[in-house]
């Protein structure tokens, strides 16, 4: 596994900022629209956090919603609901608490000084020591050792601002609904508890997207800048990919010289035998893929892959290398050099040598590696 699961922190606020207001009600931001899509993130998550206070005034069920989406992870080998986990540095939770209802596994992360307090959710969950104050690195790495490699964090405000705090957040899915709360805002409203400056810098704006009535902005974080964040990105979309037990499963990210998201695809997401680099430059074609004539700005753009484009393939005529060097793409970031397990196609090789720059990150490679474990094993 990862050393610790890509964070995808999501939250939806009002046009000034606020995630709820001053009143005992819970405060509605986001729209039909907007909710579905979260529960499409959460059918993708491995596991869904909220912080203990989120769990007493909220009381969510963290369940997928809709029944096709759980029947599709069932059908990958996945339990029907993700994970459900908190953490709390009182011990103050009600095992009544739908939190704790059946349906998917519960992991209680509680400060050291509080398990005596927690311990009357020992039969509902299961209650683990993560030191005092609660280690959000510790979590992380005790989430990774479980097999979780994707978190969807929902919550609330100072369990948001925590994961930003300690640099440990790879994405954030922000909501923003179509009013104020008004002026002055009440003073025990909650809002984003933003950290200093990142020493890696301003976030990557990777999306920026109507769904109903919200404005969605995807922001990617994290170190490396936006080379790193796009790779991540694109090992993100490979866990998208059908399963198969004879080909691999890649994203792939297309960005454009001035930073814009042109495409993204991902192995299988059309057809049997899509990868994912042809998956997206689809998208971007103005006719047949590989005879029409694609978008101009591809000729500024930076394709980003978890795995090495294939320089040789058997289920095509036409190679991902093939299809980059005719859509004049300059640059290609890639994370994983593709094992000598289906066609030994030499990607890179071929693309330097049709003058393709290209930027391997290895440090990357173990997570793209992870997607594909049940095809190459977990070994180095």
């Amino acid at each position: 596994m990862p050393p610790h699961p890509y964070v995808l922190l999501s939250c939806a606020t009002s046009a000034d900022g606020y995630l709820d207001d001053a009143s005992p009600r819970r405060l509605i931001l986001s729209g039909p629209a907007d909710l579905d899509r979260v529960d499409e993130v959460r059918a993708g998550s491995d596991a869904i956090l909220v912080g203990a206070n989120t769990v007493r005034t909220d009381d969510p069920r963290l369940l997928i919603r809709d029944p096709r989406r759980s029947a599709r992870r069932i059908a990958r080998g996945l339990p029907a609901h993700p994970i459900r986990v908190t953490l709390t540095a009182t011990g103050d939770l009600d095992p009544g608490a739908r939190f704790f209802a059946p349906g998917a596994l519960r992991l209680v992360y509680c400060a050291t000084s509080a398990l005596r307090s927690a311990a009357k959710i020992k039969d509902s969950a299961v209650l683990i020591d993560a030191g005092d104050p609660v280690s959000v690195d510790f979590m992380l790495q005790d989430l990774a050792e479980r097999g979780v490699a994707r978190l969807l964090v929902e919550g609330g405000a100072r369990v948001l601002g925590d994961f930003l705090a300690a640099g440990r957040a790879d994405e954030l899915n922000l909501a923003v609904a179509p009013f104020f709360l008004g002026d002055p805002a009440p003073a025990t409203a909650p809002r984003l508890s933003l950290p200093a400056p990142s020493p890696a810098g301003p976030m990557t704006l990777a999306e920026t997207r109507r769904v109903g009535e919200v404005a969605l902005l995807r922001y990617l974080l994290g170190p490396g800048g936006p080379d790193r964040r796009f790779l991540r990105w694109a090992v993100e979309l490979s866990r998208l990919c059908p399963p198969s037990d004879s080909a691999f499963s890649v994203g792939a990210v297309i960005v454009g010289e001035d930073g814009e998201v042109l495409a993204t695809g991902y192995s299988r997401e059309q057809e049997d035998h899509d990868h994912a680099e042809e998956a997206a430059l689809r998208k971007l074609a103005h006719g047949k893929l590989g005879s029409a004539p694609y978008n101009p700005r591809l000729r500024h753009a930076t394709l980003y892959s978890s795995l090495v484009p294939c320089g040789a393939r058997a289920s095509r005529p036409v190679t991902c290398v093939g299809h980059i060097v005719a859509a004049g793409i300059p640059r290609v970031v890639f994370a994983w050099r593709e094992p000598r397990l289906f066609t030994d196609g030499q990607g890179a090789e071929r693309l330097r040598a049709a003058g393709v720059a290209v930027t391997e990150v290895p440090e990357l490679a173990e997570r793209a590696r992870a997607v594909n474990a049940h095809l190459v094993g977990t070994g180095a």
